[in-house]
């Protein structure tokens, strides 16, 4: 679990195929690697990556087809700027919102326009994720816990604020380039739970509601 308050900017160092899929290296910067064990995860850009060799500051992973096909990952360059947040420990400050590290689709920046000393970032999601995307509600962009302040049709708004500009790869970030996203958790579940899952299962209605109390 993460928060989607960046620690770090790293640097893509090499992407390998191996066996149809992909080993990627990482140079994690400024990002502290002392309590980092093999098998602890690293939110990379927004992808939730198992850890599986170290040196000094770098760390491998190992990325499926199916992380490969619902996020930017094969986009990657070498020497491309990476957001990193190691996993939340049970003591962290809860800063951001529950983030799981599992891209759900891939959005297109639109355009950026300055507001006062923020940004405001527009971004065209996937329309099977415009039902989890919700006003004043949280997105993870590339990793990042954002509020969305607008939506308009198939384009959600963001407005960034100086230090996110400063602490973050959005140096990256200009119109057409491709973001990884991740809508709310609790969105997910709770759509789950009020679909009827089977002829025994009634599922949650007004009706059910009403009979238990709640209405």
């Amino acid at each position: 679990m993460f928060t989607g308050l960046i620690e770090a900017v790293g640097r893509l160092k090499s992407r390998e195929a191996r066996g149809g899929d992909w080993r990627i290296s990482v140079d994690t910067g400024d990002l502290s690697m002392q309590d980092v064990h093999l098998g602890d995860s690293i939110a990379t850009q927004g992808i939730c990556l198992t850890v599986v060799a170290t040196r000094g500051q770098e760390f491998c992973a190992d990325a499926s087809l199916e992380t490969a096909r619902h996020s930017t990952l094969l986009n990657w360059q070498p020497g491309q700027l990476l957001n990193l947040e190691k996993a939340m420990q049970p003591s962290s400050r809860f800063g951001g919102h529950m983030v799981s590290g599992h891209v759900d689709g891939v959005g297109e920046l639109v355009s950026v326009t300055p507001e006062a000393r923020a940004w405001q970032y527009r971004i065209r999601a996937p329309k099977d994720l415009l039902r989890y995307i919700a006003l004043k509600g949280s997105i993870a962009v590339d990793g990042i816990s954002l509020t969305v302040n607008g939506l308009d049709a198939d384009v959600f708004s963001l407005t960034l604020v100086p230090h996110t500009m400063a602490h973050t790869a959005l140096a990256l970030w200009r119109p057409g380039v491709r973001v990884n996203l991740e809508v709310d958790l609790v969105a997910r579940y709770l759509e789950r739970l009020l679909e009827r899952t089977g002829p025994e299962q009634e599922g949650i209605s007004s009706d059910f509601l009403a009979r238990h109390g709640y209405l």
